[in-house]
Formats: C-alpha cells, sequence, structure tokens
C-alpha cells in the first residue's frame, strides 16, 4: 500500500486511510471544523489534543478532548469529530493505524463506550515527553527513503511506507499510550448511576460466557425486562445486550492474550454459540480475525 491517491486524511464525509498504514498528523482547526464518517474507519484513530477543545462522537458516545487528554476510536463503529461547543480552536495530534493488541488493557479501564477510550490528563502527565513522542514519530514516518515527498502533498501528513518507519512509529506510538494510561487518573463510576444498573455490569464482568438475557439479568435486580432496558440504556448509553457483547469480546480478547485455547473453544468460553459469528463481530470490534489477533499481526480491512 502507498500513499499515491490517498484521500485527503480530513476532509469532510471522506473515508479514512485504509489499514496497514501509519498515518498520522498535527493540526491546529478553526470553529467550523468538523468531520463526519457515517461508515467508521478501518483502522484505529489516537487523538491527542494539545490546545483548545475537540469534541469526538463514535456510536452514541460523545466525548470532550482538553489540552492532555488522549482519546482513542476503535475501527467499525461510524464516527465524527470537530471543534468543541464553544472553543475557537481545535490542535491536536491524530494518528491512524493498527493498535497493537498489547495496548488494549492499558485502554480498556478507560472505556467509556462504542469502541471510545477516553484517558484524562492529570498533574503526574508527562506531557512533554507524550509531545516529544509524538515529533519523533512525525519524523520516523518521514525517514529519508520512507516515503515520496510527492506523495503526500500536506506537510502536516506523514505516512510511514517500510517496515522500519512503520515499527519506529508504532514503538513512539506505545509509549503515547503508556505513559497516559500510566499518568491518568483513576477512572470512577459515573455520578448518580442506578445500583441495579451498576448490579448488572458487575454480573456481565464476572461472568461474560453466562447464558444471560435481558430477562435473566432484569430478574437478578427485581426489575422488569423492559425497565431494566429503559434504564440501563438511558444511563449507560448502550443496551445491556450491547454490554454484554462488549464485556465477551474482551474476555475473549484475554483468552486469546492469556491462553493457548483453540479459537473456537475461546468463542464458546466467551458466550458465542456460533464461530462464524464470533469471527465476524471480533473483527467488527477490533479490527482483525481473531487469529491476527493471538499472531499480534496487522489488522485487516474491513
Amino acid at each position: 500500500m502507498t500513499a499515491d491517491g490517498l484521500p485527503e486524511t480530513a476532509a469532510p464525509d471522506v473515508p479514512a486511510p485504509p489499514p496497514g498504514l501509519v498515518m498520522l498528523g498535527r493540526f491546529d482547526e478553526a470553529r467550523g471544523y468538523d468531520i463526519n464518517r457515517p461508515r467508521g474507519s478501518a483502522s484505529w484513530l489516537f487523538t491527542w489534543t494539545t490546545g483548545g477543545q475537540g469534541r469526538l462522537r463514535q456510536g452514541v458516545t460523545t466525548a470532550q478532548a482538553a489540552a492532555g487528554d488522549l482519546v482513542v476510536l476503535a475501527p467499525g463503529v461510524p464516527h465524527g469529530y470537530g471543534v468543541g461547543p464553544g472553543a475557537r480552536h481545535w490542535r491536536f495530534w491524530w494518528v491512524h493505524c493498527q493498535a497493537r493488541p498489547s495496548w488494549l488493557p492499558w485502554l480498556i479501564p478507560y472505556g467509556a463506550g462504542d469502541g471510545v477510550y477516553v484517558v484524562t490528563s492529570t498533574p503526574a502527565t508527562p506531557r512533554d515527553r507524550v509531545e516529544a513522542a509524538f515529533r519523533r514519530m512525525f519524523v520516523d514516518a518521514r525517514r529519508p527513503g520512507a516515503v515520496k515527498p510527492a506523495a503526500v502533498p500536506d506537510d502536516r501528513i506523514a505516512v510511514a511506507h517500510d517496515t522500519a518507519a512503520r515499527e519506529l512509529a508504532l514503538c513512539a506510538l506505545e509509549e503515547v499510550v503508556l505513559l497516559m494510561a500510566a499518568g491518568a487518573r483513576e477512572p470512577t463510576p459515573a455520578p448518580g448511576l442506578d445500583p441495579r444498573v451498576r448490579r448488572v455490569q458487575e454480573l456481565l464482568a464476572a461472568d461474560p460466557g453466562a447464558a444471560h438475557t435481558v430477562d435473566s439479568l432484569a430478574a437478578h435486580v427485581s426489575l422488569s425486562p423492559s425497565r431494566l432496558a429503559h434504564l440501563f440504556t438511558r444511563q449507560v448509553g448502550e443496551s445491556p445486550m450491547r454490554a454484554l457483547r462488549e464485556a465477551r469480546l474482551r474476555h475473549a480478547a484475554r483468552l486469546l492474550e492469556g491462553t493457548g485455547l483453540p479459537v473456537e473453544r475461546v468463542a464458546a468460553a466467551s458466550g458465542f454459540v456460533s464461530p462464524f459469528h464470533f469471527h465476524r463481530v471480533f473483527r467488527e470490534r477490533f479490527g482483525m480475525t481473531p487469529g491476527t489477533y493471538r499472531a499480534g499481526g496487522p489488522m485487516v480491512g474491513a
């Protein structure tokens, strides 16, 4: 894959770069900047805000990004982003790439739903090191011989083509993710979350492979199925069954990383009756097949 003929990365309603590339840049956009991708992206999108404020939306989840915040969007879900409401501008680094499976445990505690991860900066966050890592990533992606100058006319954008350039850029991004997760404040439960909703979340996390249904979960918390579905969706932003699927996929990812179980047994242990269905939803969620994920290989196109 080369950058020749690639669509402009931040043009409204234009598809994101294809998976397999590491493509990054630093933009400073004024009020009115708004990108919409109704089909989402086949690659992960990492954004780190250095000034102003951004607003990112994916599925039904919305995240505000202030200076120092890392917001990550997983592939396969409709998304959009732009200058935050009331802000004059948004200055940010962005990276489209394949996410290494080893990064997911660092990001999962900061999941906000719909494949959105928000790692909020604190005084303990070494912003100078994070900024330096992004600058190094940009230089490494544009190292001599890595890309033809004419291939990317916008000098704010870098594309890592050869193996060395990609690996150097990914190593720098890995440093960013680790530094942000290590220095971030611990995620806290949403204020005012109904205890019954929290109990359902605990049940899903404790045993995602169980044969949960809305009826069985509602019985655990003495609610009618319709009342639970309405309350859970309103407070969490996704339905109980959508949350169950996410919990099962995270459980499957941990099994793929930490065990030698065949993929079919991983699917069954995670609550997926059909291996075909498991392969499809896993690929939609993580941007790669279960076998590729276990091998730590590149993402495949959606």
